[in-house]
């Protein structure tokens, strides 16, 4: 559109990459993994910058050997990944020169983050920093009247004195420094909005115009405007400045994707655990299984979505056996079935009762998850279609209007010749449409 906001045409060029992506690994690892009762430990128990020392003094991932987390991503399909540089608790697994409480002055002795850059980034795969806006740590940090805080409602934080502008300076300065010291870093994905600390709170227009200055091609999720739940307000034709190039759902997928108030679709992703914790909890076994992460990533994708999909490292620098397995397994999927994935988005058929739809320029992808009985129904292609082939194999599939369908003339059918599809997690066959 010629009258397209500047900035949205921006965020659309940026994020091309993104979108043709689809699928990419979160990665919360901190000093959280030691307690290994989730990221939020410190705030749900109330745990006071003392009594969580103890796990700065003992912080040594020995077995952290980023290469291979990188490997495994790729191997499962990923095209990207995201690492909490600095979660909620302010600890920082890079080398910044503004606080003491990094990764370096553990027994680590190890600057986390660029080891992570240097091993994806050698593996091909994009690079994302995530910050968290909050920070526990922080003598500057609201304690007492925040609404997350460890420290909340304790009456000995009550009428400390607190610089919210001096913690800003240090905020604003430490993600300079990621932007700076660690080469092309391609996301930045700050966490998050919340109450009257949003948009121009964090001074967020300062920030995105000296991130844009180091990373002309960085893109920004929306959180500087908005919390994890909101993302209505991204979809505005007059965005502000600090609005973010794509949304990101925390363990939901849209039901119908993620439009602007013209109908347009947005750029966005769904950001969503393996099991039931971000960062690693020794007892959460409740994994999701990997039909289960194949199917959301095609629900993601059928709805111009992302999926970005969580593992929490041990405190040892392990992604934990399941993870590995279940990531393994996606990939043997994705290994043969990416081409329904990648640069893919919404088809231009309703939503099928059998599977979902994608969609590459002429070229429709059928993600079948149920066999059912009798054909497989392609609802309004008859006459459209002039190839179709299952491309785990490239193998030609027969689709016709059989004699006991003649009621159905717009469609096409699908006849498999046995009572049980050829891949049972989701069999895609390639619809090749008539243009001429």
């Amino acid at each position: 559109m010629t009258n397209e906001h500047p900035l949205i045409t921006a965020r659309n060029q940026r994020t091309e990459w993104f979108l043709a992506a689809r699928f990419g690994m979160f990665i919360h690892w901190g000093l959280y993994a030691i307690p290994a009762r989730g990221e939020w430990v410190r705030s749900l128990e109330k745990i006071s910058n003392e009594a969580y020392q103890p796990y700065f003094e003992q912080f040594n991932p020995t077995e952290y050997q980023p290469r291979e987390w990188a490997k495994l991503a790729k191997a499962a399909g990923m095209r990207y990944a995201v690492l909490t540089a600095k979660h909620h608790d302010g600890f920082c697994l890079f080398d910044s020169q503004l606080t003491d409480y990094k990764s370096t002055n553990t027994p680590a002795q190890r600057d986390l983050v660029r080891e992570y850059v240097e091993a994806f980034r050698a593996e091909g795969l994009q690079v994302g920093l995530y910050y968290s806006l909050l920070d526990w740590h922080h003598p500057d940090y609201p304690a007492f009247d925040d609404e997350y805080h460890p420290m909340r409602g304790n009456e000995a934080y009550r009428d400390q004195p607190r610089d919210f502008q001096r913690y800003l300076d240090y905020m604003h300065g430490q993600i300079a420094e990621l932007l700076t010291n660690y080469g092309k870093i391609d996301i930045m994905w700050f966490d998050f909005s919340y109450g009257e600390l949003n948009g121009e709170a964090w001074r967020a227009s300062e920030l995105i115009n000296k991130a844009r200055s180091l990373q002309p091609d960085l893109i920004i999720d929306n959180r500087l405007a908005a919390s994890g739940e909101g993302n209505k307000s991204f979809g505005t034709p007059n965005p502000e400045i600090y609005a973010g190039d794509f949304a990101c759902p925390e363990q939901l997928i849209p039901p119908a994707g993620l439009v602007d108030q013209l109908g347009r679709s947005v750029p966005w992703e769904a950001c969503i655990t393996l099991n039931q914790h971000w960062g690693y909890s020794a007892s959460d076994r409740d994994f999701k299984s990997p039909r289960q992460v194949i199917h959301g990533l095609i629900e993601c994708v059928s709805k111009n979505g992302n999926l970005l999909l969580n593992v929490g490292p041990d405190a040892k620098g392990r992604i934990p056996a399941e993870c590995q397995q279940i990531l393994q397994e996606v990939g043997v999927w994705m290994a043969e079935h990416g081409e329904s994935i990648y640069g893919c988005g919404r088809s231009q058929l309703e939503k099928p009762e059998w599977g979902r739809y994608t969609q590459r320029g002429s070229t429709i992808y059928a993600h079948i998850y149920e066999r059912g009985i009798g054909p497989i129904n392609f609802r309004g292609l008859n006459g459209k279609v002039k190839r179709a082939r299952l491309i785990a194999d490239n193998s030609e599939v027969k689709l016709e209007l059989p004699w006991i369908a003649k009621d159905y003339a717009d469609d096409l059918f699908l006849n498999w010749p046995s009572a049980k599809l050829p891949n049972q997690t989701a069999t895609v066959v390639a619809l090749d449409l008539d243009e001429s």
